[in-house]
């Protein structure tokens, strides 16, 4: 493949986005040459697809899409446009709420077609390319009955989830997806191919494991594999809305009991028209507890048990259900298309204080597309030291809050933006400042980056930046600002 030269004579693209044949012969295809990928304009078959995300309340117009298919790609992609001083926007899975991966008039890098993910059985390893989907994970990794904890959606992209942490069910049982990455390969803002491990560059090894995309590109990551059942025991039991409180205590009490190979996720939602949901009670408000057991079927079965007995729930589903299937249990109730806003926080405990305020709010929202999760953190999430990772949160066991605003039309989101914000702002006084999830953030405000992090672990991951990103090229994120000279 050619290389860009440094030679070469600069042309600045126009600021608007603008066709081939207006701009004849010029930059694009000296990135066309360097690159095996495509080189997309806007005029060109395939851009409007390949610029559209996840979130549809997102609609921006890059003056060029370079689609890569290997780290080289990426190098002369990222260049080219320091070069010219082009803003750059990197799309893995295209799923950040924010639209982080989309740039008007800049370039988008877009990983999609490194898709690609290799499995060891017998060393329990797994590569995986940048542009992957959890469910391409999930599929390989499946096939010998081996899974990477990671998300609950699994059209989510693999390295946005990862770099910022990525919990979900199997954080109980085998830690946050960073807490199992051995390996990455990152190209930097200088256009190097870098692979970082323990080992190898580890500052930058400790700082992707975190600090979400501020470091680089990665194209591929290589996961620790952990043993895990093709098929799961699976429970969802619901109820009113208005039984809030006995839910919310009741779930706080059994999950401080559950077993390792047991998980519970809490949600306020509208019950999906389903075909395991009695009709009568399709898109009626409520809680429910969405339990999963990776063990013994009898153990799930008790805490059901223990669960319908202390408070009838309005109906239950009970059944055997293959991983993969789990995986994309919330997938249509997050679907591409939807406008979205999220904000996100943490709890150390689920308060008699937090769950009034949680009780109070879940029912001012006005889309029954929208929804509340809180997944427990804790067991092996809580066995990584506090500064093994950069991470954005502590290592304490507490509950990850998710306040997610999903609409089909773009109108009906300014209410239910409104509904999150005050939402969040209730929940605030007993979240105790400490901060949030940067995988849960619509608006990245410098002050809830650093809040995140800490004081300390900012200051670290600034100083990484100042090494391999002095510039800022890769802004797109929750920020962190590269550590100055004198600092």
């Amino acid at each position: 493949m050619a290389m860009l030269d440094d030679d070469e004579p600069r042309h600045v693209l126009s600021p608007e986005p603008v066709s081939r044949a207006e701009r004849g012969a010029s930059d694009l295809d000296v990135l066309n040459a360097a690159m095996t990928g495509d080189v997309l304009a806007p005029d060109d078959p395939g851009y409007d697809e390949a610029r559209t995300l996840w979130n549809a309340d997102v609609d921006r117009r890059p003056a060029v899409i370079a689609r890569c298919v290997d780290a080289a790609d990426v190098s002369a992609a990222v260049t080219f446009a320091v070069g010219r001083g082009l803003e750059i926007a990197v799309r893995g899975g295209g799923h950040s709420p924010s639209g982080a991966s989309v740039v008007d008039a800049g370039m988008m890098i877009d990983l999609s077609l490194l898709n690609q993910v290799t499995v060891d059985p017998e060393a329990r390893r797994a590569r995986v390319g940048g542009g992957a989907l959890l469910g391409d994970l999930d599929a390989a990794t499946q096939a010998h009955d081996l899974a990477v904890p990671a998300g609950l959606v699994s059209h989510t992209g693999v390295a946005g989830l990862t770099l910022g942490g990525g919990m979900g069910w199997l954080t109980r049982k085998a830690g946050l997806t960073i807490d199992n990455l051995l390996a990455a390969e990152v190209v930097t803002a200088d256009g190097r191919v870098l692979r970082a491990t323990a080992d190898d560059n580890p500052d930058l090894f400790w700082a992707i494991r975190g600090g979400g995309g501020n470091f680089g590109v990665v194209t591929e990551f290589e996961f620790r594999l952990h043993r895990v059942d093709s098929v799961v025991q699976f429970g969802l039991l619901f109820w009113e809305v208005d039984q809030g409180p006995e839910v919310l205590r009741l779930a706080r009490e059994v999950i401080a009991t559950l077993p390792r190979e047991l998980n519970i996720v809490i949600a306020g939602l509208n019950a999906p028209p389903a075909p395991f949901v009695p009709e009568e009670h399709h898109l009626r408000a409520g809680y429910a507890l969405l339990i999963t057991g990776f063990g013994a079927s009898a153990e799930h079965a008790e805490v059901v048990a223990r669960i319908h007995d202390a408070l009838p729930p309005l109906f239950e589903f009970l059944t055997p259900m293959p991983y993969v299937a789990l995986q994309q249990l919330i997938d249509d109730a997050t679907a591409w298309g939807f406008h979205y806003y999220e904000k996100g926080s943490y709890l150390e405990e689920l308060s008699d204080g937090a769950i009034g305020v949680i009780a109070d709010q879940l029912p001012r929202k006005t889309s029954p597309l929208s929804s509340l999760l809180l997944y427990r953190l804790d067991e092996a999430y809580s066995e990584v030291g506090e500064d093994d990772t950069a991470f954005g949160g502590r290592r304490s066991p507490r509950y990850a809050v998710f306040i997610v605003g999903v609409c089909p039309a773009a109108e009906a989101l300014v209410e239910e933006r409104a509904w999150v914000r005050s939402f969040w702002d209730a929940l605030q006084p007993h979240a105790a400042g400490i901060g949030s999830y940067v995988n849960g953030m619509t608006e990245y405000e410098e002050e809830r980056v650093r809040a995140a992090y800490g004081p300390d672990k900012y200051a670290r991951l600034a100083r990484v930046k100042a090494a391999y990103d002095p510039a800022n090229v890769f802004h797109r994120n929750t920020n962190i600002g590269p550590a100055s000279a004198e600092a």
